[in-house]
């Protein structure tokens, strides 16, 4: 029993490392050749864990041969434009230039339901709206509307709007992020004199952010 059990937590420390070496996209992200690896690594990290006759390295070699598969292809797509076509595949325009192309939704197997579906995931509820819906290699729909259809920008009305920047994080529960600190060149002691004005210190401070424009936020810890 105890032998499954530091198993288990021996290989899921080992997929979860696999996993974050393999890169940070999500699941709807992935490129069909990142998907059926993950599948894979997933599978054979259950061959051992469940079966105590199974020795602890036929589920670890593999995996390790996976993510060196996977970092191959990688390279390889870097790399080639060709081999990237091959590998992931192409881009389809489903609609194109407001007109919804039967012959590509029959070849990629994609139903006018679906378009209306991917469409309303945009906020997009009528379809006249749209100039180019493009499928991507990964699945998911890149939707262009037409122009008249798009959301007002600053610039259309000649509007130069302010720089924002971003905002950064300077205590989390009680924890000082000395790192975002140094990025906008403050220290400790500007901060605690900060928070003074707010009746509150570090360690008592929930939250303490500040944006691209200097204002400053906090929030204190629930004293209970």
């Amino acid at each position: 029993m105890l032998v499954t059990f530091f198993k288990s937590i021996f290989l899921y420390i080992l997929v979860l490392i696999v996993m974050r070496l393999m890169g940070k996209r999500e699941i709807g992200q992935l490129q069909p050749f990142e998907l059926a690896i993950s599948i894979m690594i997933a599978d054979l990290a259950t061959i051992p864990m469940t079966d105590i006759g199974i020795p602890l390295q036929n589920g670890i070699v593999p995996i390790l041969g996976l993510l060196v598969m996977d970092l191959a292809i990688s390279l390889i797509n870097m790399k080639s434009t060709f081999a990237r076509k091959i590998i992931c595949g192409k881009p389809s325009i489903l609609i194109y230039r407001g007109k919804i192309d039967e012959k590509v939704l029959k070849k990629e197997r994609f139903t006018i339901n679906e378009l209306e579906e991917r469409l309303r995931g945009s906020s997009i509820v009528n379809i006249s709206e749209v100039e180019y819906a493009i499928l991507e290699t990964n699945g998911q729909v890149s939707i262009i509307q037409k122009s008249d259809k798009r959301n007002t920008k600053p610039e259309d009305f000649g509007i130069m709007p302010e720089y924002e920047g971003i905002t950064y994080d300077l205590v989390l529960d009680g924890k000082v992020m000395n790192e975002n600190l140094k990025k906008i060149g403050k220290n400790y002691e500007w901060l605690v004199k900060e928070l003074k004005k707010f009746k509150m210190k570090p360690e008592e401070t929930l939250i303490a952010t500040i944006d691209g424009k200097g204002e400053f936020f906090c929030q204190k810890k629930d004293e209970n």
